[in-house]
């Protein structure tokens, strides 16, 4: 029997009752794109259970979302191919639709509820996901639950808010039985036997279904996308595994000590994996208790310390607090805060000392069609561009760095910040995240303190230079990597 998922992380959609009558249970994946760990999989094969019905999964991609190009649909896509075989060897139906023009899906997940006894989805507060459930789940007719698989807290599960990773850190730390409860089945698709269930004639007849490919190129060429090149990194559960296996064996002993390394020997590469929902937390804190042979009687008593609290190795206590404590800070303010993405809702302090230094002069100003060239005056930060350009990432040392950049010459702060999500949100894997949100509005201010000196264009916004990066960072390798150039950086 497949348990419940945890309380907290099931919301339910709308009024209507389950269909006992209906012909199947249909999960609409939208933002954990794997089959591994994943709550609202769970969830809906607990239903499938109790109702004796079989499961049909649906994972689908529209054409015109925002910021919509070859790279993002290429990752998806490569990740909707991984669960195709997945499903399959578990005995599940799956449908992947990938819309091949503007409003070619519109009606497909209410034709689908028609038919179905329950109607499972996930929840999320990235990017319109959160909006497009509550806008589609009223109008099924079937009972609609959306749930929670982002991390280890539960949304629901803080009733404060946080300013600062401090505070975030010390509530976990004092709620660990909460948030470490009743984690989800790492294999939930185990076991079933419901058969496979019937797509509806009458949707079959409206819409094509054709299995995504493992080579995405020639498909991706046919849609009306931005031609943004794919990152050579593969998306997908099992490209996900991999990397994550690569960082465990090869990396994470020299996390702690190299993680600000620009070589790039200590970084984990999985932002983009979490952000499409490819792994997931539950099972990356698994496997790291079966490497550190760790039980929660290592548990020191809370101190919002980023290290010491979890009784394991200092290089794995310094990811976790990465991905559990800073990850999930920015999950849990986009959830509780619906304008996380606008300038107004950094904190008072931030606000007022960038409003008092908007007349500034700037050194240099910039619009966004020169960043995104990677056009300033700046070889340290052209580097960044670049790399963001080529890899769909940032080096984490240098993005703190590259924000602070925009902010310093843009002709207003409001600007720069759109300039950031802008570029952002259409070159990184993990942009349109609420993490990458915060990494983003972190440069103005947001989980941090005002600072002194008071400088111009800053106030007490924290300062940064690429001057600083290029000595503490040693960034000349870096920069000449980026910018094939053997001169000197240029600096401001």
């Amino acid at each position: 029997m497949v348990p419940k998922v945890q309380q907290l992380r099931v919301t339910r959609v709308g009024e209507a009752p389950a269909r006992v009558d209906g012909d199947y249970v249909l999960y609409w994946m939208i933002a954990s794109r794997r089959t591994r760990s994943n709550p609202g999989l769970q969830h809906a094969l607990w239903w499938a259970e109790q109702l004796g019905k079989p499961l049909l999964v649906l994972e689908a991609l529209r054409v015109d979302y925002r910021w919509a190009s070859e790279r993002h649909h290429s990752f998806v896509l490569q990740g909707m191919h991984d669960n195709a075989s997945a499903f399959e060897r578990a005995g599940v139906r799956y449908i992947s639709f990938v819309e091949p023009e503007v409003g070619a899906g519109k009606g497909l997940v209410e034709a689908l509820a028609a038919r179905a006894a329950v109607v499972i989805t996930d929840d999320s507060p990235a990017f319109f996901l959160r909006r497009m459930v509550e806008a589609v789940g009223p109008r099924l007719g079937v009972l609609t639950e959306r749930v929670d698989g982002i991390g280890l807290v539960p949304l629901r599960l803080p009733e404060r808010d946080f300013t600062v990773a401090h505070s975030f850190r010390r509530w976990i730390q004092k709620n660990v039985d909460a948030v470490l409860d009743d984690p989800p089945l790492i294999e939930p698709l185990d076991g079933y036997d419901l058969g496979l269930a019937a797509v509806p004639d009458e949707v079959a007849a409206r819409w094509t279904f054709t299995p995504v490919p493992q080579d995405v190129g020639p498909l991706v060429a046919s849609l009306p996308l931005d031609r943004l090149a794919p990152s050579r990194e593969r998306g997908g559960a099992v490209a996900a595994a991999a990397a994550w296996r690569r960082f465990l064996d090869r990396r994470l002993g020299r996390y702690l000590d190299d993680r600000q390394s620009l070589d790039d020997t200590a970084q984990s590469h999985l932002s983009g994996h979490l952000h499409y929902g490819h792994i997931s937390v539950h099972e990356l804190f698994s496997d790291l208790v079966l490497r550190e042979d760790w039980s929660p009687e290592e548990l020191s008593k809370p101190n919002g310390k980023r290290h010491g609290f979890w009784g394991m190795s200092e290089p794995t206590e310094a990811f976790l607090d990465e991905l559990v404590t800073w990850r999930e800070l920015g999950h849990i303010q986009a959830h509780r805060e619906p304008r996380y993405r606008e300038y107004g809702s950094l904190p008072g302090w931030a606000l007022q000392t960038l409003d008092d230094h908007r007349a500034d002069e700037r050194p240099w100003v910039y619009d966004l069609e020169a960043f995104d060239a990677a056009e300033t005056h700046d070889d340290v930060w052209n580097a960044a561009q670049r790399e963001l350009i080529a890899t769909g990432r940032i080096h984490n040392a240098m993005r703190m760095v590259w924000g602070k950049g925009v902010l310093n010459w843009s002709e207003s702060p409001e600007h720069a910040l759109h300039i950031l999500i802008e570029l952002n949100n259409r070159y990184a894997l993990d942009g349109r995240d609420p993490n990458s949100y915060s990494g983003i509005f972190w440069v103005f201010g947001r989980f941090d303190r005002a600072w002194g000196p008071e400088r111009e264009v800053f106030g007490k916004v924290r300062y940064m230079t690429t001057d600083a990066a290029l000595r503490k960072l040693k960034a000349r390798p870096y920069v000449k990597r980026w910018l094939s150039s053997d001169s000197e950086p240029r600096l401001f």
